[in-house]
């Protein structure tokens, strides 16, 4: 019998019982940010860069960051799709994807995050930020089951989306 996995927002938990494989894909437009018909036009050719990133947690401290430019773990247990430069690609620009079976057991928790890290960029440079959350369970067709469509204006440049965590009953 697997362990549950919980998926967590600021809103409370969603119980996703039999999930075995978890991708979260970031979608995201560019923008002008805010710049007038020239600068505005090469500011959007150029893009925004959002990072999705999984952050692989043993108990209160980070053990492996996936996403950005980073390796994946040699053990196959989150996978990136790459870093998305510019929020020009169709569909999911970012996806991070888990197969919670291959998790090391020192790992309790991994924080889903859609990051701005580069130089000038933050969210009030992106537009119509999506973060979707699929069932990816081998033996059944991959299936949306979530939409978080965070409010990403102001300048910041981090937010948690999510947060699976190892066992329903873990207080956390």
């Amino acid at each position: 019998m697997s362990t549950p996995i919980m998926l967590t927002k600021d809103m409370g938990a969603a119980d996703l019982p039999g999930v075995t494989h978890l991708a979260i894909g970031a979608a995201w437009d560019t923008s002008t940010g805010g710049s007038g018909r020239v600068l505005g036009a090469v500011k959007q050719r150029k893009g925004t860069d959002l990072d999705n990133i999984a952050i692989l947690m043993q108990g209160p401290e980070p053990v492996i960051y996936v996403g950005l430019d980073n390796e994946d773990p040699a053990d196959g247990s989150v996978t990136s799709t790459g870093d998305e430069h510019t929020g020009h690609s169709a569909g999911d620009d970012e996806t991070v994807t888990v197969d919670f079976s291959k998790v090391p057991t020192e790992i309790d928790s991994i924080l889903f995050t859609v990051a701005a890290f580069k130089k000038g960029t933050d969210f009030s440079k992106a537009k119509n930020v999506m973060v979707s959350v699929y069932d990816n369970t081998p033996g059944s067709p991959s299936q949306k089951v979530a939409t978080i469509r965070p409010s990403l204006l102001g300048t910041g440049n981090l937010i948690v989306v999510a947060k699976a965590v190892r066992g329903a009953d873990s207080g956390r």
